[in-house]
């Protein structure tokens, strides 16, 4: 038999597949993705929400495995806690079965056949493509063509595994299959974590079925497998993250495994003893679909009322690590590039947390400014540190989102992200220039006076209160607490006229310290442009 005439077809045929899946499903993301952003706003601590949420985005992406990267992403940022994760699971299982029925509908709906359905979306496409102007026409010629592609290649596979009906050396390797359930699931679990898309793995197992190869016991357990291989790709994605995100990765794992251990059980009873006949027939792609459908319905209804049982075995499984969380770390995921519209919700959320952290800093900055405590000082110089590494990262990862297929209104937006990324970044600066002052006051041994002293603290106080309001504008999109920023910048900006004319009549009439006088001076430009920048990230927040 001539095996190399069988494997570089079936090899074109699945990247064909793939990539035809893959091409379909941008088209969808692209024109669905300002919706599903604000799906996942919408989302509530309620489960049964999250299962339905992840059901339509996995039908929409096509992967399972990239929703539960995404998961990982969402709870690694903070966006979703373990409850919203374990729904959002669950509906990806119940979704990703989509593929599965669009390929058996050759079967149960003839005039979709491959051979007249496949050419005809593919110029149908073309045509789209060539004529639309609009950026909508591009995303509907993506779904026809990536439609038509999906076709292609899962006719070529099946063409191309057709001879193997003769090969009696390939039928028994999956009669054995059939027989051992544990090398059934252990079979599909291997190919589905090889590929990373249970998906293609159900496609490649319709393929085969099309050509007569698949007992049905056997192809009940190499689906149950393929749910388990799907895990690694979300697994993968969890390592270097937070306790929370790996406990997530956990939780898909866990919960693919005790389903499969349920149905296998089921299976191994059906099939050794109530219907001994029924698992040795060949199995059909609608059969395949159907299967794969009733037990991922099936392992969702009956780990449901559970799933709480389920985030606590995964927490203990995924032992908590005493060692503090690294904030520098940038909890950005490259797997959540490919849903654009959902990653930016990620980079929100991320950038929040960076604001978090220079809240902190301005709150340390305050005190130093009078405290001069030293060890705060290193604290706010390495809090510092930080915030420009994250800033950086960020950075290059809004610059890589930017670079995909964005409309003008999400152009807008990164840019916009961009800007309040930089806004935050230099009021962190100035805290570090604050905490210098208070160093320069004690290597001079000078201090302000109790006027200065009063008036210092009602100026940070104001500036200090306009970019918390700022960052919590930012976080909440909140539009009146973005108008609190602007007034009280503009209570900033008549301050700190106020305080500068004061305190130089106090200099000239020798009432104060001129070490401490000059660094009173440079610490009220640092504190009125703290204001100013956080009524740049208020302006972003009303814009929007």
């Amino acid at each position: 038999m001539d095996y190399v005439g069988i494997i570089i077809p079936f090899i074109g045929g699945l990247g064909m597949f793939i990539y035809g899946m893959q091409i379909m499903a941008q088209g969808l993301e692209n024109a669905a993705g300002n919706k599903m952003k604000d799906m996942l706003e919408a989302l509530t601590r309620n489960k049964f929400l999250g299962v339905l949420l992840g059901a339509l985005i996995t039908a929409v992406i096509q992967s399972s495995s990239a929703t539960s990267v995404m998961v990982v992403g969402f709870v690694n940022a903070g966006i979703m806690n373990l409850s919203q994760a374990m729904g959002v699971i669950m509906g990806a299982n119940i979704g990703t079965t989509v593929t599965g029925w669009l390929v058996s509908s050759v079967e149960w709906a003839k005039f979709l056949s491959p051979g007249n359905l496949a050419p005809v979306a593919i110029m149908l496409g073309v045509i789209v493509m060539l004529t639309g102007t609009r950026r909508s026409s591009k995303d509907i010629s993506s779904i026809i063509i990536g439609f038509g592609l999906l076709f292609v290649g899962i006719t070529t596979m099946s063409s191309s595994v057709a001879p193997l009906q003769e090969s009696e050396a390939f039928r028994n390797a999956f009669v054995t299959l059939g027989h051992n359930p544990f090398l059934g699931i252990i079979a599909g679990a291997v190919v589905t974590a090889v590929i990373q898309s249970s998906s293609a793995s159900v496609g490649i197992l319709q393929s085969l079925s099309a050509a007569g190869l698949v007992p049905f016991n056997a192809a009940v357990y190499i689906i149950m497998g393929q749910n388990i291989g799907t895990c690694v790709t979300a697994i993968m994605s969890s390592i270097g993250a937070k306790k929370t995100a790996k406990t997530a990765a956990v939780m898909h794992l866990l919960f693919n495994i005790i389903g499969t251990v349920i149905f296998s059980v089921v299976a191994i009873i059906l099939f050794k003893l109530v219907f001994p006949s029924a698992g040795t027939g060949m199995i059909t792609q609608t059969e395949i679909s159907t299967v794969h459908t009733i037990f991922n319905i099936g392992t969702t209804v009956l780990l449901f009322p559970v799933s709480d049982l389920i985030i606590k075995l995964a927490k203990k499984l995924e032992k908590e690590d005493k060692k503090a969380e690294d904030e520098s770390r940038v909890l950005l995921d490259d797997r959540m590039l490919e849903t654009p519209g959902i990653a930016v919700q990620s980079v929100v959320s991320e950038i929040a947390r960076m604001g978090s952290i220079v809240v902190r800093t301005t709150e340390k900055a305050e005190e130093v400014m009078f405290s001069k405590d030293y060890q705060k000082i290193l604290e706010i110089k390495e809090e510092e540190n930080i915030v420009d590494g994250l800033c950086s990262g960020i950075t290059n990862y809004v610059i890589k989102l930017s670079s995909l297929a964005l409309n003008e209104k999400e152009h807008q937006h990164m840019a916009s992200l961009l800007q309040i990324l930089s806004d935050m970044e230099r009021i962190s600066d100035y805290c570090e220039n604050i905490s210098e002052f208070a160093e320069a006051l004690t290597e001079r041994k000078a201090s302000f006076t109790e006027t200065g002293t009063v008036e210092m603290k009602e100026m940070i106080g104001v500036c200090f209160d306009s970019f918390r309001y700022a960052v919590e504008a930012f976080s909440e999109n909140n539009k009146e607490k973005a108008l609190k920023v602007i007034e009280k910048e503009s209570q900033a900006d008549d301050l700190e006229i106020q305080l500068r004319t004061a305190h130089m009549k106090r200099l000239a009439n020798n009432q104060c310290n001129t070490d401490a006088g000059i660094v009173y001076l440079d610490a009220l430009v640092c504190l009125e442009r703290i204001s100013d920048h956080s009524r740049n990230i208020a302006e972003e927040v009303l814009m929007v």
